[in-house]
């Protein structure tokens, strides 16, 4: 694991670079909500997946060619525009399939090549993902996770898991449901030392979150 790398980025400023020995990993901020684009690119084929093309889309084509042809594959992580508005013109230029979960796939811009649910895995070039299906923000949100058999499991959270709660949800049960889901499908199956990566921000460690858990679920968001 890259010892540079901290995560932290802004709007119009530098990408952050992790490199694993399997994976590459990029992150970028853009647009005016300052959203986390993150770029994926298997060490072994120079194969890439683009996560979240949120905005910008000079910026992400750029990203998307970093140390390597464009992209294979653009995920997105739920339905919200802030995180694909340069989703077709990326995706355009890379000759890129689109990926999303099946419940959101229908609200996005572009048609959707791969619907995605809780428990499918995909694949950039030699490395296995697996997707992790997070109901409540939205009805098809995903996340994405690696395990690098060499070090810890990384998360790719898009706006279901931040530093300090859960993403926003329209309702109660909304939120009962994602807080559920993010307790058992994340929290009760991954290690403390697990990194995630936001849709907007920071990242975190699971086991920094942990002990919030049920201050979260009393105060309800």
């Amino acid at each position: 694991m890259s010892d540079s790398y901290t995560g932290a980025v802004q709007v119009g400023g530098e990408m952050d670079v992790r490199r694993l020995p399997a994976l590459t990993i990029v992150k970028v901020a853009v647009g005016s909500m300052s959203n986390n684009a993150y770029l994926l690119r298997c060490t072994q084929t120079d194969e890439g997946l683009l996560i979240d093309a949120a905005a910008e889309p000079e910026r992400m084509v750029d990203i998307s060619g970093f140390e390597g042809p464009p992209v294979s594959a653009i995920l997105t992580t739920h339905r919200h525009p802030d995180h694909w508005q340069a989703l077709a013109e990326t995706a355009d230029f890379a000759g890129a399939a689109v990926y999303a979960g099946d419940a959101d796939a229908d609200e996005l811009p572009v048609a959707v090549d791969e619907r995605l649910d809780d428990g499918d895995e995909i694949s950039v070039g030699d490395v296995s993902l697996r997707i992790i299906g997070l109901r409540g923000h939205t009805p098809g949100s995903i996340a994405v996770r690696y395990d690098d058999p060499e070090g810890v499991t990384h998360l790719f959270t898009g706006d279901s898991l931040f530093p300090g709660g859960v993403g926003k949800t329209g309702s109660p049960a909304d939120f009962t449901s994602l807080l559920d889901d993010v307790t058992h499908r994340v929290f009760d199956v991954l290690p403390d030392d697990t990194w995630f990566y936001p849709g907007h921000g920071d990242d975190s460690t699971l086991g920094a979150e942990r002990p919030h858990l049920a201050e979260w679920r009393d105060r309800g968001w």
